[in-house]
């Protein structure tokens, strides 16, 4: 089935298009569904992707003068391949890579969620031949609890402690965003302090119109000016020399991996808060069954088990077994 589209371990070749989906070196020519490191990288000679993708490819990889932004649904005739940009629902400008020639249709979903987000559009599913999945969180344990619940936890903890701050580790593209915007919709209109890392990323998505509220440096700010703060900043700096100058910070760590307590307590984390950019268990079994395609591919993550339960329902499914495609954990 489908025989025009090869997948390698670094990335997934349209022999017709002359294009790579997602590769994981520089190309002529590449069709990006979103800007996390592990889908997008510098040095392609011409890019397709949204207009927002492309952006963050700038800010993150200097100028992208090959960049052609889609709208979304728009068909672009890439080589003889009709290609459409469909919201996946994953972080802004994300997108799934929708792929006609002759009849057939494959739709590369790059990274999705199915839960809203007030920071990008929702996922929509569209029928296909061949479905290529990712399954970072393809195991029936990983069931995300409402986002909002998460949240008032974060809150709650912050009341119950002011002389604490609350330190969350989230990553910079896109979590820490949405982090900001859920803390808005629960009804926090205090500033969020950031890491110096995260600046550059919040003024992207402001420029792009979402809108964050009061969002500020950390700076110099230290001790008793911290007190009841919110502080986001990577998960990389949570145990570093920069926290040291917080007030006794409660540490959190945003990601779909809090589900699992022993990561929690490896991390140091106090306060794990489940709150995934990817589709859980529940997520990519019931897309699948909705958009019911001929084939399916799993790019990543826990593989075996959603092509076993696709096994058992006689739905053809095949994992590609890519590299360089990151976890949550330790990707974005």
């Amino acid at each position: 089935m489908v025989s025009w589209i090869e997948p390698h371990s670094h990335g997934i070749f349209v022999p017709p298009a002359g294009a790579w989906v997602d590769p994981g070196r520089a190309v002529d020519r590449a069709l990006v569904t979103h800007g996390h490191a592990d889908h997008a990288r510098g040095g392609h000679a011409r890019v397709l992707a949204t207009a927002e993708t492309l952006a963050i490819m700038a800010a993150r990889y200097g100028p992208q003068p090959g960049g052609q932004a889609a709208k979304p649904h728009e068909t672009v005739r890439v080589g003889e391949v009709d290609v459409r940009l469909v919201p996946a629902g994953h972080v802004l400008g994300s997108a799934q890579v929708v792929l006609e020639y002759r009849g057939e249709r494959v739709v590369v979903s790059g990274d999705y969620k199915r839960g809203p987000d007030p920071t990008c559009a929702p996922f929509e599913p569209v029928s296909c031949d061949v479905f290529v999945s990712e399954a970072t969180f393809g195991l029936p344990v990983f069931r995300h609890p409402p986002v909002r619940a998460e949240v008032a936890k974060l809150l709650a903890a912050r009341a119950a402690n002011p002389d604490r701050c609350v330190l969350v580790g989230a990553y910079a593209l896109g979590k820490a965003q949405r982090l900001v915007a859920e803390l808005r919709q629960a009804g926090f209109d205090a500033p969020v302090y950031l890491h110096g890392a995260m600046v550059r990323l919040f003024e992207l998505y402001e420029a792009l119109g979402v809108a964050l509220g009061d969002v500020r440096p950390v700076g110099t700010l230290k001790g008793e000016a911290l007190k009841g703060a919110i502080i986001i900043a990577p998960p990389s700096a949570l145990a570093d020399r920069w926290s040291r100058r917080l007030p006794e910070p409660i540490t959190a760590m945003a990601s779909g991996w809090m589900r699992v307590r022993q990561r929690a307590k490896q991390r140091g984390v106090e306060l794990p808060l489940i709150i995934s950019d990817h589709a859980d268990w529940d997520e990519l079994t019931a897309t699948i069954a909705e958009v019911r395609p001929g084939a399916l591919w799993v790019t990543h993550g826990r593989e075996e088990a959603l092509v076993h339960w696709c096994g058992l329902r006689q739905q053809r499914a095949r994992a590609l077994a890519m590299v360089g495609r990151d976890e949550e954990e330790i990707g974005e």
